[in-house]
């Protein structure tokens, strides 16, 4: 949701993507998507966002990249899953971050955007789920009549929907089964919740549907309040 600041301690490039909101380096706003200079000692700062959920800070050279010490890499990887409780600490206040060797090759030039900012309102398309059979018949067809709102349960793990109650037609608990991001869950109070990027390998609730890789990427820049209609995925 923002509220990102940084010092620079070598001059660098960047760009930041997604969600939008004020952005400002070195004392002077810069737009989204392209590429710009961030001296050294400047100070960057990502506002927080007026739509979307989340803002990608690319940093030329990669961050973490070139660093003598390997020792905070987990499978050869310096990312964090909160989850799994895998990888690096979480990003704190004072935290300092390595950056990588810059290539030699120029920046390229890129002056127009062809992307604009998150929607608030969506239309998603669904696929059939391994379990819609533990539902009723009217489940089905309440979870593409209703308009679903983004609870504000939602993260990277995964995004609970407020909305009518999914009513299934079975009583008994589902062993542990692989997942997929996009995979739509339904806890026994009704409630669906769809897992997104960092979500469980395995889940113990029937899957009704599954939200379409195409659609996933939209759904992951819903913020909380954002009004959700779902339809039938193109065959």
């Amino acid at each position: 949701m923002g509220g990102f600041r940084a010092i620079a301690h070598r001059d660098l490039w960047i760009a930041v993507t997604g969600g939008s909101g004020a952005l400002v380096v070195d004392g002077r706003a810069f737009d989204p998507y392209l590429a710009h200079e961030w001296p050294r000692g400047g100070e960057l700062s990502i506002g927080w966002l007026e739509h979307g959920a989340h803002a990608y800070l690319a940093v030329r050279g990669g961050v973490g990249e070139g660093d003598a010490d390997d020792s905070g890499r987990v499978l050869g990887s310096l990312s964090t899953d909160t989850l799994a409780r895998l990888g690096p600490d979480p990003l704190r206040a004072g935290a300092r971050l390595t950056v990588g060797r810059s290539p030699q090759a120029p920046v390229p030039v890129l002056d127009i955007a062809p992307w604009g900012a998150p929607r608030d309102q969506l239309e998603l398309e669904l696929s059939p789920g391994p379990r819609q059979d533990w539902f009723e018949a009217s489940a089905r067809r309440v979870l593409f009549d209703e308009v679903w709102t983004v609870s504000g349960d939602a993260d990277r793990v995964g995004m609970r929907l407020d909305g009518p109650e999914l009513v299934r037609t079975t009583a008994w608990e589902l062993p542990s089964e692989g997942m997929l991001p996009g995979a739509m869950q339904v806890a026994p109070g009704g409630r669906p919740t769809v897992l997104l990027a960092d979500g469980p390998v395995t889940g113990g609730y029937p899957v009704i549907a599954v939200v379409t890789d195409a659609s996933l990427d939209a759904l992951g820049q819903a913020r909380p309040g954002t009004r959700i209609r779902f339809r039938h995925a193109r065959a």
